[in-house]
């Protein structure tokens, strides 16, 4: 199983970018997929998350600027991402909880996408 992140960029503060992650290869479903982020010389850090049923959550930071959201049937996740800030430089992350048969469950991390935000 791959998950591939595609969507990053430069971007000016207060432009717009939409990540996108799709999971491809033995798939049979997912259960909670999310975006992390790490910036240089920091931890990574949960940036939003949404689970099979749509129910999604965001760190504080990111809230009312950022919107996750899923397509269930092309295994996909996407962070749309509005006022962008030069805080939200760092490179992005999926993360998916993969199923490969109804009870089999693995955890899986994309490639990671830069997101830069400067004028």
């Amino acid at each position: 199983v791959q998950l591939v992140e595609s969507g990053g960029g430069l971007v000016q503060p207060g432009g717009s970018l939409r990540l996108s992650c799709v999971a491809s290869g033995n798939v049979y479903g997912a259960n909670t997929m999310a975006w992390y982020r790490q910036a240089p010389g920091q931890q990574r850090e949960l940036v939003a998350s949404i689970t099979k049923t749509s129910s999604t959550k965001y760190v504080d930071a990111v809230k009312g600027r950022f919107t996750i959201s899923r397509d269930n049937a092309k295994n996909a996740v996407y962070l749309q991402m509005n006022n962008l800030q030069p805080e939200d430089t760092a490179v992005y992350y999926c993360h998916g909880e993969i199923l490969h048969s109804p009870n089999y469950e693995y955890e899986y991390w994309g490639q990671g996408t830069q997101v830069t935000v400067s004028s």
